[in-house]
């Protein structure tokens, strides 16, 4: 049985620091979390999150994250008793992947710690934390998450129904309610997150730390979507906002969410609101040119476009054949190329080369180095499948976490 033994939260910030390191903040089973885990935890989510660090700040959030701590505790009791290990290459890999979702240098994010006096352990430990109870949800769930053929047709059915309706990009904050208990504690805390957003706190981080749902991982992102795809409470909510609105906590099945819609989207879409980022090579061609230049200019673009395999290799060429004419043309959206461009460039893929193409003063060939599909894509069958056992995995894990938490001795102490 869960013993939560609650008292008032508050941290004794001015104590000396050997008090802080030997108090304790929670017991969980029988291992302990220090007040100056807590502390350093905080220290590390409000430099992320952009939230000022003060009293006052620690004291409102301060429960939330320790129950976190709690939660990751269990986690990782759990993977140990399944003999579940998280290797330092893991942990590095992870590390380096933050870097980059942030646009970090190499090296960036162990300058970023040290700038806001943040211990790298800290971070290490959350990494860690979250790898090994991503593991132990694989190991333990994976005969239980069965998608079937049918469920699939349905789903692309329903979004090839809905190819055209009007889209919204959303981002989510799910704080989860176990209990009735729960509800109004729960509810104040979602007041806290919107006042820190309100004064300019990191939507994007604040989801990673705090929200509970699996779009946690990417910032709380859940892309471009239909607003009947949601729960009514949410779907009302995202159709009467607009864009860079955020909610007030709204109630739904589960718990509160905050919602931020990004931008809209009106009905129709299709090719041309998908985005590309193009390399070019071009040989210049006069209108006039003789027919030998054409057929030299010709052959020449024949053999750039079966030579190059990536865009560093078309780079390259072109520097080497045509450094005038050629080069990076950044992100272009396909509707605002020629028309007779549009379907070359939407059926290349990733790093393949066009065939040579005619383009303003020449010829050439293009190539794809990144894509950013339209609102209106429809996704793959794998990528319906892929998400359809992501979410039965979400729903297994956060029963499985919630089974853990009933069954271990909790005692809350700070």
């Amino acid at each position: 049985m869960i013993r939560l033994l609650l008292a008032v939260f508050c941290l004794a910030l001015a104590a000396p620091a050997f008090a802080q390191e030997t108090r304790i903040a929670a017991v969980v089973n029988d291992e302990a979390i220090s007040v100056s885990d807590l502390a350093a935890r905080m220290q590390l989510i409000m430099a992320a999150s952009r939230i000022p660090d003060t009293p006052e700040n620690r004291q409102r959030l301060g429960r939330q994250i320790l129950r976190t701590l709690i939660d990751e505790k269990l986690e990782m009791q759990e993977a140990k008793r399944l003999n579940i290990s998280v290797s330092d290459a893991e942990v590095n890999d992870a590390f380096n992947r933050l870097e980059a979702q942030n646009k970090l240098p190499k090296g960036g994010l162990d300058e970023f710690l040290k700038q806001h006096g943040v211990d790298r352990s800290t971070l290490v430990d959350q990494i860690t934390a979250s790898i090994a109870w991503g593991k132990t949800v694989r190991a333990t769930l994976a005969q239980q998450v069965q998608v079937s053929d049918e469920e699939v047709d349905a789903t692309m059915a329903r979004l090839k129904e809905n190819e055209n309706a009007p889209r919204s990009r959303v981002a989510e904050i799910f704080l989860a309610v176990d209990s009735p208990q729960q509800d109004e504690e729960v509810h104040h805390f979602a007041d806290r997150l919107i006042e820190q957003l309100h004064s300019g706190g990191n939507f994007p981080q604040i989801a990673q730390q705090f929200s509970q749902s699996p779009t946690a991982a990417v910032g709380g992102d859940m892309g471009w979507i239909i607003p009947s795809e949601l729960s009514p409470e949410l779907a009302a909510a995202v159709n009467r906002m607009k864009p860079g609105e955020l909610s007030e906590p709204i109630r739904a099945a589960g718990g509160y969410y905050i919602i931020l819609v990004i931008d809209k989207q009106a009905a129709g879409g299709g090719i041309d609101d998908e985005k590309v980022s193009l390399m070019q090579v071009m040989f210049p061609l006069p209108a006039n040119a003789p027919e030998s230049e054409k057929q030299r200019v010709a052959a020449a673009a024949a053999s750039v476009s079966k030579e190059a395999r990536s865009c560093g290799e078309l780079a390259q060429i072109g520097r080497q054949q045509a450094p005038q004419t050629s080069g990076d043309l950044g992100w272009v959206r396909v509707g605002d190329l020629p028309p007779g461009l549009r379907p070359t460039v939407h059926a290349l893929k990733i790093a393949e080369a066009s065939p040579p193409v005619p383009l303003q003063g020449g010829l050439g060939v293009l190539m794809v180095c990144d894509r950013q599909a339209s609102p209106g894509a429809l996704p793959t069958r794998q990528q319906v499948m892929e998400n359809l056992e992501q979410e039965k995995f979400e729903t297994l894990a956060q029963r499985y976490l919630r089974d853990l938490r009933r069954q271990a001795f909790i005692d809350i102490r700070a």
